[in-house]
């Protein structure tokens, strides 16, 4: 990977890309001592990932792209369809249904979350702060 601050995979168009996408996520938080929570990362990764399996072309490649910020991480999940995003349903989800929730996670626990175009589709983001440093009692 080129760079400390930032990686970039493409991920197979399977279920197999979210467990790849976690570890990725993981391993590149744990480079810093003050990265964001890893678990909500992952967990979220998860989320975007899943969704540009289930909602895009099987031939379409994706991409996860992880950023470490200063004041956190930015992770983007680029996928080959350019269609925005389907807006989560502002009502309660259904506790039974399997699906529905994943847009409503991120919102709920990124500190900023987004959309925007590529030149090849589009790229789905959130941003997470950075946990602060521990400190130990004296």
């Amino acid at each position: 990977m080129p760079d400390a601050s930032a990686w970039r995979i493409t991920l197979p168009h399977t279920t197999a890309a979210v467990p790849i996408a976690r570890a990725l996520v993981r391993t590149a938080l744990a480079e810093i001592e003050a990265s964001a929570d890893s678990d909500t990362a992952e967990l979220l990764t998860a989320e975007l990932v899943a969704n540009a399996v289930e909602h895009t072309s099987p031939d379409a490649p994706i991409e996860l792209v992880v950023e470490l910020l200063a004041n956190g991480c930015q992770v983007e999940v680029h996928d080959g369809d350019p269609r925005p995003p389907a807006e989560p349903r502002p009502q309660q989800p259904d506790p039974w249904q399997e699906h529905g929730r994943g847009l409503l996670l991120i919102r709920a626990l990124s500190s900023a979350c987004g959309h925007r175009a590529t030149a090849h589709g589009k790229a789905v983001w959130f941003t997470l702060p950075a946990r602060p440093p521990a400190t130990t009692l004296h």
